[in-house]
This record gives structure tokens, C-alpha cells and sequence, in this order.
């Protein structure tokens, strides 16, 4: 079942409460038709941040999870004269004031309109101050109006969309900040760790990192990933670091590292210990920067009361993840539905073509089986001609299904009828069991397209079994399905998944099941 969303958007337009009620009427209650279907398919980002997981751990790191949210005093703390640059590229939260709402005679008037025996004035006024006071919660008002003034749900929004203050309601800037880099959260947790563990802290954290970019393009998103960890040490060098970072590029398969010192260092690292880390890309033997690495600042440190030394190294997982695939643009790589056209192997696109009507009950199947039996049979012989296909019951009544072909000077079943469903290159093609042997194309698609194990028969005994099904059960006397000289998939009671027909139509591919099948199938119902 498909919705008429432009129906739907205007029907709400108008009158939204009515729409969202009628809407249920949209979803089906009762019936079991839809099971789990094997779509598996990892995100490779998700796949790479478990590998990256594993082989911290297998290293001996211990893995924490950091706060996201961070309130810009820690940005200032760790980077000193720097900060105010830092935020720059910061998303800052807000929050909405909750409004005082009063109620003029004129809008209890228009609260009476939705609910005409409305006289809790008091009370609804009681909830509104309760509300603004945060002694409800957003998520609970429409509750609470429900429960304690009597309404049904639909009044409780109506009335809430009368008020205007709902509507205009404008964010407040807050001190908390998303943070843009993992290290603004590891200062509060070292502080923590260092009186419960004991030296060294060999520490992980794998989780997105945001920044306010100037523009979003191949190179840049709001949102990223990184991989950051930290070693606090009563005694640890900046060569004791560099091995560190060899050693966990090694266990991901870059053995080939090159460490770069930074000329300038941000604040919140000790001067000259920044460093930048290039890997070597397996295919095209180019030096890529993956991650980012230094001392973190005493000066920071000690805004923390940290007396010992930390390294820190993250890992830009997205980038990596580019030198691994080979994608040249990020949007593509994290968000492959909006950036990157869909793709369909043949095998994807022949388990996209499904037919359109099937018979529900096993009686149906069977007659579905013996029109396809009698049609094999009898496929020749030449017309006017008809054949007894099944006699039994369906619905419980008895029915004598035949095939027929009541024009003269043909045969039962049309030259196209046995023609079976084949993918190639992203074509759909009709082809014929037997023939065209010097057709170059066909003789292809016979040896390398892909096929689906639907002939045109198939597809239209499947019509026919359900037609009599149900005109079984309408309780009528004869029921007559032909299939004529075949153009399109619907033509035979096949359909094709709208995202597979759109994949087809925006390549140039094409759907080509042309051909004559002309066949009756007859049912008759006797008394």
C-alpha cells in the first residue's frame, strides 16, 4: 500500500487535527504480511571504527566514553589566548524561555470552539504556570492536559496551537558548547582518573567530533569522527610517543609512518611537541594526513591540577577510511544516499522485479501450477483449442479452471509465452527459452545476464490463480483472464521496485519484454 502524500499534506493543511486522526485509518491492524528480509550492509565508517576499537584494546588502552557536550570555560581553560579562536568554530547550544501564556475572554472563546463544554479556566491556567516554572516538561504538557483537564489528545494540541507564544518561541545562547575537538573532554576525565587508577592511564575514546566549517564540501562536514587516545606517565618522551603512534598505525596496517613536527603548536599543547601523522597509501605510495599528536600543554594541565605528563594522538577515521576506499569526496563517504547515486548490481535489480498479484491460499498455488503444467503441455496446438487444467475447490466451491484460446489459426500459448526475465548491464529483457541464435545481444544476456526464474507464463498463471481466488469468494459464476500481446512489465503482472525502475531510467538502461503471449485462462463455478 502506497500513500497519496499529496493528498495527505493538503488534507492536513486544512484541517491538520482531522488529517492526523483519519490518518490511522491509513495503517493496517491486522494481517501478517511483511517478514525480516536479508539486507545486511554495514556502514564501512562503523566497520572501520570497530576494527580501530579492537586494536586499541588488543594494545592495552582502556576505553572510556567522554561527555559531547562542553562548556566553553574548559575550551578557555586548555587554551588560553587561543580560546577565542576555538570557539569560533564551535556550535554553542541554546534553549528555549518558556513563555507566560495568558487567557483573554476571547481565546477561552476560541478554546470552547474545540472543546464547547470547556470550564477548567483556572486549571488550564494552573498548567500553563506549572509549564513555564518547569514543573512539567515539554514532553509531558500535552499529557498533563489530557489527564487533569479531560481532553482528548487532539483538543490538547488544537488548543496549544491558539497560543502564538508556542510559535514564536526564539533560542537562548547557552554556555555548552558541542565539542570540536576530543581533548576538550579528556582534561575533565584525567582529572578524575588520576586518584582513582593507578599510573600509567592508557586511555581511548572513539566518538564524533563537530565543528562550525566555513563551507561543506568534499573535505569538510560538520560532523566527524575520531579516534583520540592519551597516556599519562610518571616518565614518558616525546620518542616514547612517536613509538607509540608507530605502534598503532602498525596494528592497522600502515607500517610506513611519517611524524612530522608542527611549526606552530596550539596552546593547548607543549610548545614544539605537536606533530602531525602521515601515512603511506597502500595504492598509490602518497603520504596522507590521518591524525594529529603532542604533549598537552603543562600550563593546560595544571588549570586541571595534572601533575604528570599526557600524550595525546587522534585519529581523523574519515580520512582514513578515504585512503582505504579510495573516495575522493567525505559526503560521499558518510552520507552515500544524498551524495552518491545509487548503484544496482543485475542480481540487486532481478530480486527487485516481483510480480504484482500472487494467489493467497494453497488451492490458488496449485491452480497457479496447473495453468503453467497445461500451458507446457499443450503449448502448440493449434486453435481453437482448450484444455482442462484443474478441477477441485477454492473458497469452498468447486471450480473447473481451463485454458483456452478461442481464436482460430494460432496456438494455445503465443511464441512469447515461455520467454523468462533477465537482467544484463542493467537491462531488463524478455528472452525467449529457444531461437535467435545469431542475436549477438541475446546470446549475452543467455550467458551473462542474470536470470530471475520468471517466464511470462509464471507471472500470469500467478494473476489468474488470485483472480479466481477472489471471484471465488465475490461468489460469481465464471471469471475470464486474458494476457494479449505483452509491452510492459505490468502487462504480465510483474512490477518493479521504484527504486530499481528509477536506478534503470536515470542510466539510460531499458525494459524490453515485448512479445505475444496471447491466452484465456477460464474459470467456471458450477451450482
Amino acid at each position: 500500500m502506497k500513500f497519496d502524500v499529496r493528498e495527505i499534506r493538503a488534507r492536513a493543511e486544512k484541517d491538520y487535527e482531522r488529517a492526523w486522526l483519519e490518518s490511522a485509518e491509513l495503517i493496517e491492524k491486522k494481517g501478517r504480511f511483511f517478514n525480516l528480509q536479508n539486507k545486511a550492509r554495514p556502514h564501512p565508517l562503523q566497520e572501520l571504527i570497530a576494527e580501530v576499537r579492537r586494536a586499541l584494546l588488543d594494545l592495552g588502552f582502556t576505553e572510556v566514553v567522554l561527555p559531547i557536550l562542553v562548556d566553553r570555560r574548559e575550551v578557555q581553560a586548555q587554551y588560553g589566548p587561543e580560546a577565542a579562536v576555538i570557539l569560533d568554530r564551535v556550535f554553542f547550544l541554546a534553549g528555549l524561555e518558556r513563555p507566560d501564556i495568558g487567557i483573554s475572554r476571547k481565546k477561552f472563546q476560541e478554546i470552547k470552539r474545540i472543546v464547547p463544554d470547556f470550564a477548567d479556566l483556572k486549571k488550564i491556567q494552573g498548567i500553563f504556570r506549572r509549564y513555564k516554572k518547569g514543573e512539567i516538561s515539554a514532553d509531558d504538557l500535552v499529557e498533563v492536559m489530557v489527564q487533569e483537564l479531560g481532553l482528548k489528545e487532539e483538543q490538547a494540541t488544537a488548543i496549544l496551537s491558539l497560543f502564538p507564544e508556542f510559535k514564536e518561541l526564539k533560542p537562548v545562547p547557552m554556555d555548552l558548547t558541542l565539542r570540536s575537538h576530543t581533548t576538550a573532554a579528556w582534561f575533565g576525565a584525567l582529572r578524575e582518573l588520576q586518584h582513582r587508577e593507578p599510573l600509567p592511564l592508557q586511555l581511548f575514546s572513539i566518538g564524533p567530533k563537530f565543528r562550525r566549517e566555513q563551507r561543506l564540501d568534499e573535505s569538510h562536514l560538520y560532523e566527524s569522527w575520531t579516534a583520540s587516545l592519551v597516556i599519562m606517565a610518571e616518565r614518558m618522551s616525546l620518542e616514547d610517543g612517536d613509538e607509540v603512534i608507530r605502534r598503532v598505525f602498525s596494528k592497522l596496517g600502515f607500517d610506513e609512518v611519517r611524524i612530522v613536527r608542527k611549526k606552530t603548536t596550539s596552546k593547548y599543547y607543549a610548545p614544539q611537541t605537536e606533530s602531525e601523522i602521515f601515512v603511506r597509501h597502500p595504492a598509490t605510495g602518497e603520504y596522507l594526513e590521518v591524525g594529529d599528536a603532542g604533549f598537552y600543554s603543562p600550563i593546560s594541565l595544571s588549570n586541571y591540577d595534572i601533575a604528570y605528563p599526557v600524550f595525546n594522538l587522534g585519529i581523523g577515521l574519515e580520512r582514513m577510511l578515504m585512503i582505504r576506499t579510495g573516495e575522493k569526496d567525505i559526503r560521499a563517504l558518510v552520507f552515500p544516499y544524498l551524495y552518491r547515486p545509487p548503484e544496482f548490481s543485475d542480481e540487486e535489480l532481478a530480486a527487485a522485479i516481483k510480480m504484482q498479484r500472487e494467489p493467497r491460499t494453497e488451492a490458488g498455488r496449485m491452480i497457479a501450477a496447473a495453468i503453467v503444467r497445461t500451458a507446457q503441455q499443450h503449448a502448440d496446438e493449434p486453435s481453437p483449442c482448450e484444455f482442462l487444467a484443474y478441477e477441485g475447490e477454492v473458497a469452498g466451491r468447486r471450480v473447473i479452471v481451463k485454458v483456452v484460446e478461442p481464436e482460430s489459426n494460432t496456438k494455445l500459448i503465443g511464441p512469447a509465452g515461455f520467454n523468462e526475465i533477465y537482467v544484463f548491464e542493467g537491462n531488463v529483457i524478455g528472452v525467449p527459452p529457444k531461437g535467435w541464435e545469431q542475436d549477438e545481444f541475446l546470446n549475452n544476456v543467455r550467458r551473462r545476464g542474470r536470470a530471475t526464474g520468471i517466464r511470462y507464463l509464471d507471472a500470469f498463471a500467478a494473476l489468474a490463480a488470485d483472480e479466481i481466488e477472489r471471484a471465488a469468494e465475490r461468489g460469481e459464476r465464471e471469471v475470464k483472464i486474458r494476457v494479449r500481446a505483452v509491452k510492459s512489465l505490468a502487462d504480465i503482472n510483474l512490477r518493479l521496485d521504484e527504486a530499481a525502475q528509477r536506478y534503470i531510467t536515470s542510466n539510460k538502461k531499458k525494459i524490453d519484454v515485448r512479445g505475444p503471449v496471447f491466452t484465456t485462462v477460464v474459470a467456471e463455478f458450477p451450482p
